[in-house]
């Protein structure tokens, strides 16, 4: 009874407008009240020592400082050289743009741990220059959000750190190598449909217009941006430093660029900086910790067990199962984003994934490429969101382009569960 008061207090609240970690913590608390209503203070002494526990963990220090690399990568002009760098090299044309824009994302994917903060450093170069081409804003904006989704695949990444904190045994390093191959295959099929609607519907009619950078001019200029994945992924292999170390190795990396090479942040523009990061950041760690008290709530009250066991005996068998999990992510995708996803689902689906002894990184690859589908699956699509207001368009607008797009990135998803050794190969081969 109180388990399904549980979760109405959270739909109820979410319904009403309150913010998702108010949602979790409230609803979290108040059936921990119930639940110990003839103890002291309603057994509510729990409600700070798991915020608290939420929060305390080592792998967490890094979310702030990835954040604090997108927002330092944003401004410092590295996505503007990595443009024309990729433009040198595969030419104008019809759909090359769009080409663009998925790689260099891609790449940026390799420096900040944000898709948020992705889309706004790449649709802040891009989105102007697919307009001047002749891209309507509509796709242009569809492009640059599902392209910020490989963010969190492609290490470092947020959703994976989050992951490891989750799933005990699970370290770091193996998941960032896990992603990288069904990263790069999500931005490969996502370059596909974008380029083949681009040429089918004739966009870009301007694009082959519009002048080639020179090749060794954009090389030179873009080095440093090219450098900062292999120091930071690089420096992990070596052991130089640990994923949360890599994360301050790369905001003073991003400040070296910006501020000695590039000279495009002053001292002045440090302070709003580091309050936009500070703020993104609050508000992630904060829904963490709130969901600590909501996964306290969960495992109190039984109702872990009683559903996974519902789940695994439904007579579907394991794909059937895996199927139905994908659905319900999928659904819940699109009104939730990825880490509330992570906080609220991984600690139901961890008894099922010990139940068929599915391996735990292959398991954090699928859910992770869930989450990246969310983040461009409307209504709710925080890439989304981030490049329509750069493009100035509505996100309805965006439906018959993204649409495609989602398709592409759902085959990989498929791919990589009926082949999981496009996951698994790089972990083993690396030692992780």
């Amino acid at each position: 009874m109180i388990a399904t008061l549980l979760f109405v207090a959270f739909l109820g609240l979410m319904f009403v407008g309150v913010p998702i970690g108010a949602a979790l913590g409230l609803a979290g608390a108040a059936a921990i009240a119930l639940a110990n209503a003839d103890s002291q203070w309603f057994g509510l002494l729990a409600v700070p020592q798991n915020f608290y526990a939420g929060l305390g963990k080592y792998p967490l220090l890094a979310i702030p400082m990835f954040v604090l690399v997108g927002s330092i990568f944003d401004r410092s002009g590295v996505a503007l050289r990595l443009v024309n760098f990729a433009v040198a090299i595969v030419g104008r044309g019809p759909g090359m743009l769009p080409l663009v824009a998925i790689a260099v994302a891609m790449f940026l994917g390799g420096i900040s741990g944000s898709g948020p903060a992705n889309a706004a450093a790449v649709g802040g170069v891009m989105i102007a220059a697919m307009s001047r081409a002749g891209y309507p804003p509509s796709f242009s904006a569809s492009v640059v959000g599902a392209a910020a989704a490989t963010d969190i695949l492609i290490p470092p990444s947020v959703a994976f750190i989050i992951y490891s904190v989750l799933v005990p045994g699970t370290s770091v390093p193996a998941l960032f190598a896990a992603g990288m191959i069904p990263g790069v295959l999500a931005g490969v099929a996502l370059i596909v449909p974008a380029v083949w609607m681009a040429r089918k519907h004739k966009m870009g009619a301007l694009e082959a217009e519009m002048p080639r950078p020179p090749f060794w001019k954009s090389l030179r200029e873009a080095t440093w941006g090219l450098a900062a994945p292999v120091l930071i992924l690089g420096g992990m292999r070596a052991g130089w430093f640990t994923p949360t170390e890599a994360a301050v190795v790369a905001v003073f990396y991003g400040l070296f660029v910006g501020m000695v090479i590039h000279r495009t942040i002053t001292v002045r523009d440090l302070f709003p900086i580091l309050r936009e990061s500070g703020e993104l950041s609050a508000v992630i760690l904060i829904v963490v910790s709130l969901a600590g008290i909501f996964a306290y709530s969960l495992s109190t009250l039984g109702v872990i067990d009683p559903v996974a066991n519902a789940i695994v005996n439904s007579g579907l068998g394991e794909y059937g199962v895996l199927a139905l999990l994908i659905v319900l992510l999928i659904t819940v995708g699109m009104f939730l984003d990825g880490i509330s996803i992570f906080l609220i689902f991984v600690p139901l689906l961890l008894p099922i994934m010990q139940h068929y002894k599915w391996d735990p990184v292959w398991f954090g690859v699928i859910l992770t490429l869930k989450v990246a589908l969310g983040q461009f699956t409307p209504p709710l699509a925080v890439n989304l969101m981030v490049s329509c207001r750069i493009a100035g368009v509505r996100m309805e607008s965006t439906v018959r382009w993204v649409g495609w797009m989602l398709f592409a990135m759902f085959l990989v998803m498929v791919a990589v569960i009926a082949f999981p050794q496009l996951a698994l190969w790089l972990p083993a081969k690396l030692g992780y």
